[in-house]
């Protein structure tokens, strides 16, 4: 499995192309701006998009879902709880202001403990609500793909419609600090002072979550 981080144009938003080296398939996690940029990495890098996964439904990591999947015809996944809010006038207005477009419904509407398959890398689903109902990370041996659950130094605000503190709290602490402590941990913003984190870093050192 290759991981290839890509920091995109507005709001400091990663997205990642997960390839495996195998088959040459690839997921892209939460494309949003700069869709020919993230469509000419994956050529360059001699992959073919087969899945799009959302890690919640927030524009900044999905108003790139039709662009990517009209060029590529990706399967586009995002978790039960956050597929209806994908499509809803007001994330197709968002998207929409910030040069995108409003997303297609979800193919495939994600459970805590499925695993979305690309060639021979399974990326397994950990429902971590706290965010959004629906907030998601994705994991897979070493590595683990935060979305705005955890940041580096940082947790994702609960402010917003569906958020809740305590729960983004509790999904931290018992879903993402129970993992590896050697796991990578590849968020959804650059908001930290290095673009990835461990872990044990966070677990250890995070002052939002002590």
């Amino acid at each position: 499995m290759k991981v290839i981080q890509i920091k995109l144009s507005r709001m400091e938003t990663f997205c990642y192309l997960v390839g495996d080296e195998t088959s040459g398939n690839a997921a892209l996690i939460d494309p949003a701006f700069d869709v020919p940029k993230l469509l000419e990495k994956s050529r360059t890098a001699g992959y073919r998009i087969t899945q799009v996964i959302n890690t919640h439904h927030h524009a900044d990591h999905s108003a790139g879902n039709a662009e990517v999947i009209r060029a590529t015809g990706a399967q586009l996944s995002i978790h039960e709880q956050d597929a209806a809010a994908l499509t809803k006038i007001a994330g197709k207005a968002f998207a929409r202001m910030l040069g995108g477009k409003g997303s297609p419904p979800a193919n495939r509407r994600l459970r805590d403990g499925d695993d979305i398959v690309v060639g021979m890398t399974r990326l397994r689903v950990l429902h971590t609500p706290g965010h959004t109902p629906g907030s998601i990370c994705l994991y897979a041996p070493g590595h683990l793909f935060t979305g705005d659950t955890l940041f580096v130094g940082g947790v994702g605000r609960t402010d917003l419609p569906g958020g809740d503190s305590r729960q983004l709290l509790t999904s931290i602490r018992s879903r993402i600090y129970t993992l590896p402590e050697s796991t990578i941990v590849w968020p959804g913003h650059d908001y930290g002072d290095r673009p990835s984190s461990t872990v044990y870093l966070e677990k250890h050192h995070n002052p939002f979550t002590q």
